[in-house]
């Protein structure tokens, strides 16, 4: 393994980061996996069905038959940020995502904030999607909320100590499951349809007295940011790059088809549900599973919320999984003080860093015990924020020794990033004040860190490295 900053590419560099020496030792997570095994693992992250039963009611209760619309448009966006990923993480497949991407390109303060909003996204979204076990275990089981997302933390911890080949099957099997569930809830809604397609663009949403509201288009572009978060997880795959068989190919290939796959596993449901909702009312309040008992029986609905459930149970999983190695490449980059860059180094037996993934799954945990909506405004800026600054490194993607690197590239470059930029920052203004200020309020205490510690030390500490070992096999 080598720095990411290496004599040829000093160029990119901003003149006041000069480029540091490579760490006196090197730790590499093992290639175990491919294309199928990397698409298992990413598509559960974005975990589809949970996503559906989860977060998608929430934006039912504020766009009401506008959630597909502004569900689409944020899979468009994501298809121009799919782009930038895959370029980028062919360029550097590093276990560290989007901050070592960005490090490389943009120099090594602004991969340091990319690393700062990816932990919040990282350390958030686990216990998010894990509250909302209980809602679905209801027909079997009453449970606390709260607690019940604790449990399935604790659980996903457990699960992230194995070897990564063996979570691939078991989130695989999981995966069947809450395709089926989403399958079910498309088949059923479209068989009970109320309204045609024209429903998908009239942008109503029910009103405190019965009767329907307009949704404004501002509405719609503030509710981007949670639909970006929708299908977020399909990053997934950049953070496997270390630990999938040729990245240079395969990265891409996976990015991409699981954004396909996922938009299509979220989207056709909730067109469904539009149409199938009894009145406005109903599709507002968003209890998908009282719809699907209503269109069927009992029975069907309880089968619909234990595969739910599993899939909730999934993306804790592989969430851990991959916020663990987040947590490790920060700790092999040397981010933190020595002694708690040795800890969050370790690798177990099963070759996973087993302290960083007990450092990610038990303060998630503990997170289910904070208020739902700050952890969904928190989550939103920070997804947009990072999204824009990996625009901005793939716009510096093509600069000095990259321009000619083996990599897979993106078409209409620079469009595309320039494009994401304008439209992302403009997302941004749009979200709430108080979401902003706390987002905003840990990025500056990072940036205080990264003045008064990093920086001091940067010929020592923040040293993003890379794997050299990703050369594509000769042959076609």
């Amino acid at each position: 393994m080598t720095d990411t900053l290496r004599p040829a590419e000093t160029a990119a560099v901003p003149p006041d980061t000069p480029a540091p020496q490579a760490p006196s030792e090197s730790r590499t997570l093992k290639r175990s996996i491919g294309v199928v095994g990397g698409t298992l693992l990413t598509l559960s992250c974005v975990t589809p069905a949970s996503t559906l039963f989860v977060v998608v009611p929430d934006l039912f209760g504020s766009l009401g038959t506008a959630t597909a619309l502004t569900i689409a448009v944020g899979s468009l966006l994501c298809v121009a940020v799919a782009f930038c990923y895959s370029e980028l993480g062919t360029l550097v497949p590093s276990a560290g995502g989007e901050y070592a991407m960005v490090s490389t390109m943009a120099g090594r303060l602004a991969g340091w904030l990319v690393f700062v909003l990816s932990l919040l996204v990282v350390m958030i979204v686990p216990p998010v999607i894990a509250m909302g076990t209980a809602d679905y275990l209801e027909p079997v089981l009453h449970l606390d909320p709260s607690l019940a997302g604790a449990g399935v933390m604790l659980l996903a911890t457990l699960a992230g100590l194995l070897d990564l080949r063996a979570n691939a099957w078991i989130t695989g099997v999981f995966l069947v499951l809450e395709v089926i569930a989403a399958a079910v809830v498309a088949v059923l809604g479209f068989a009970h349809a109320e309204r045609g397609p024209g429903s998908l663009v009239s942008m109503e949403v029910g009103g405190t007295g019965g009767g329907a509201d307009p949704v404004t288009a501002m509405l719609v572009v503030s509710c981007l940011a949670i639909a970006l978060f929708i299908t977020q997880g399909f990053s997934t795959a950049v953070y496997l790059s270390e630990e999938l068989e040729n990245p240079r190919r395969n990265v891409a290939r996976t990015v991409l088809a699981t954004l396909a796959i996922s938009t299509v596993i979220i989207l056709v449901p909730v067109v469904a549900i539009t149409f199938g909702a009894s009145d406005l009312a109903e599709l507002t309040g968003g209890d998908i599973s009282a719809m699907v008992t209503a269109w069927s029986n009992s029975a069907v609905g309880t089968f619909v919320s234990l595969c739910v459930a599993l899939a909730i149970v999934n993306a804790g999983i592989v969430m851990v999984i991959q916020n663990s190695r987040v947590l490790f490449a920060s700790a092999r980059d040397k981010a933190w003080p020595a002694p708690v860059n040795g800890l969050l180094g370790r690798l177990g037996r099963f070759g996973s860093p087993w302290v960083a993934t007990l450092a990610v799954g038990v303060p998630g945990a503990a997170l289910c015990y904070v208020d739902l909506d700050t952890l969904y405004g928190v989550t939103g800026v920070s997804v947009t924020a990072m999204y824009l600054l990996v625009a901005v490194a793939a716009l510096l993607s093509r600069r000095g020794a990259h321009r000619h690197a083996h990599a897979w590239r993106m078409p209409l470059w620079p469009v595309v990033p320039v494009l994401l930029i304008a439209v992302l920052a403009y997302v941004l203004t749009q979200q709430e004040a108080s979401h902003l200020l706390l987002t905003g309020s840990i990025a500056a205490v990072a940036t205080l860190y990264w003045a008064l510690y990093l920086r001091p030390r940067r010929d020592t500490r923040w040293l993003v490295t890379v794997p050299q070992d990703v050369r594509e096999p000769a042959g076609p």
